[in-house]
């Protein structure tokens, strides 16, 4: 236990190896898909093979986790962040044209930039800037966001021409799946089942085996085979020297990196924020305000940044998936390394997880959802000053599909609010400077 307790910030007085390790599997399996979509983004462009960015996201997740875990010793999942790795092939590289090389340095810049921000202590001094109203907005917003994105990925929630999002069929292929699995979920946490939540999924899983896929025919949940026919669970990775520190320094001192650099900087820093606030506030220690270990959690995110670059992927972020992981009751940095462990036998059982449907984790996304929403009873919604931003900021991320985009509009917005009402003296220097900050990205960005 001395051993846990200098590797993890383990007590055993107040946490279990069991439920650290289950937790640490639930978030693994919940942001497990980043293995199958960064592959097929970065199959856009020309020059990085699926295997070596499978390999790549693999490692860059490992690696990130591991500094989580035995640095900052909290229970967070690091990988190549989604939205950032779109940027990254379809705006860096498709619309502006610039090779994936020049777009790996724009990254690698990043992480250097933010391992100094880091050190300086400025993304610190932006964090508790942010007023309190505002933090208890972004747990419940990550809240919305992740179960939304849920339904989104099940085919809960569909697109619409007319209304842009509606119901999809939920009484077919996986929207049926993940309803069905919602309310195995849901029974089992009502119950109060130990590793409900992973248990959920799993059972989840195997019931995809009996539910075809209207689209295809085929059962949701399926295992690749081998060249004998029999079902392949073991693959070895494919080597990530085909884009391994593959950087182009050329147009290092250009406009257009430093734009590219910028947004990079700006989405991964607000991003990495509010899930930092909001899984900090699933973990019950939400009424302070005050987050214990937030500049080692940030050096995480940087050097993860770093080495992700190195590799060959897009900018690797603290992800939101990990407050289902906190929801099974991780609290410690042995939930990091759990998750971490899980990336790194994906390596080779890669065919096995990658089996694991959409559907499957899809409720628990849900079911964590409703979990980090009782933030939203401590917001004083009589008052309008700090209702109206609180509500803007929450009601942005699910519908901007961004926690980055509702961290920055709900800053204008309480600046705004505060300003119009004449009470200037609760408004912080820093909450000002952000504000301005903040518009002029929107308006040149």
């Amino acid at each position: 236990m001395s051993f846990l307790s200098k590797a993890f910030g383990f007590d055993a007085t107040k946490h279990k190896v069991r439920t650290e390790i289950v937790a640490g599997i639930t978030t693994f399996l919940t942001m497990a898909y980043i293995l199958a979509v960064n592959p097929s983004i970065f199959s856009a462009l020309d020059g990085m093979p699926g295997g070596a960015v499978f390999t790549a996201t693999a490692l860059a997740a490992i690696i990130g986790t591991l500094v989580m875990a035995l640095y900052a010793k909290k229970p967070f999942g690091l990988a190549p962040g989604m939205g950032l790795n779109a940027f990254f092939v379809y705006t860096v590289c498709l619309t502006m044209g610039y090779s994936w090389q020049f777009a790996l340095t724009a990254v690698l810049i990043e992480g250097i930039l933010f391992i100094i921000l880091t050190i300086t202590k400025v993304r610190t001094w932006l964090l508790d800037a942010i007023p309190g109203t505002l933090k208890k907005a972004i747990g419940a917003g990550i809240g919305l966001f992740i179960a939304f994105i849920g339904m989104q990925n099940s085919g809960i929630i569909v697109n619409s021409d007319s209304t842009l999002v509606t119901l999809g069929e939920i009484t077919k292929g996986t929207a049926l799946l993940a309803m069905i699995g919602l309310f195995i979920t849901a029974g089992l946490v009502m119950l109060k089942v130990r590793g409900g939540i992973l248990i959920g999924i799993l059972v989840t899983t195997v019931i995809g085996l009996f539910i075809k896929d209207p689209a295809t025919g085929m059962a949701i949940t399926q295992f690749s085979h081998g060249a004998s026919g029999g079902v392949q669970l073991v693959s070895l990775p494919d080597s990530v020297a085909p884009i391994f520190c593959k950087f182009d320094f050329s147009q290092v001192f250009s406009w257009d990196m430093l734009v590219v650099v910028f947004t990079f900087l700006f989405i991964d820093m607000f991003d990495t924020m509010g899930t930092i606030i909001g899984v900090h506030q699933a973990t019950g220690t939400g009424e302070n305000d005050k987050i214990e270990g937030m500049e080692k959690m940030f050096m995480a995110d940087s050097v993860a940044t770093v080495c992700g670059a190195c590799l060959g992927t897009s900018t690797t972020t603290t992800y939101v998936e990990s407050a289902a992981g906190v929801g099974e009751g991780g609290r410690t940095g042995l939930t990091a390394f759990s998750t971490a462990v899980c990336f790194a036998l994906a390596l080779l059982l890669s065919p096995l997880f990658l089996a694991i449907p959409s559907a499957a984790t899809a409720p628990a996304l849900i079911i964590v959802g409703v979990m980090m929403m009782p933030a939203i009873k401590r917001i004083h919604w009589e008052d309008y000053c700090k209702s109206i931003p609180a509500f803007i900021t929450i009601i942005f991320m699910p519908l901007a599909y961004s926690i980055s985009d509702g961290i920055l509009i709900g800053v204008i917005a309480y600046v705004a609010t505060h300003a119009v009402a004449g009470r200037f003296k609760e408004i912080s220097i820093p909450m000002w400077v952000l504000a301005v900050l903040f518009v002029l990205r929107y308006i040149f960005i």
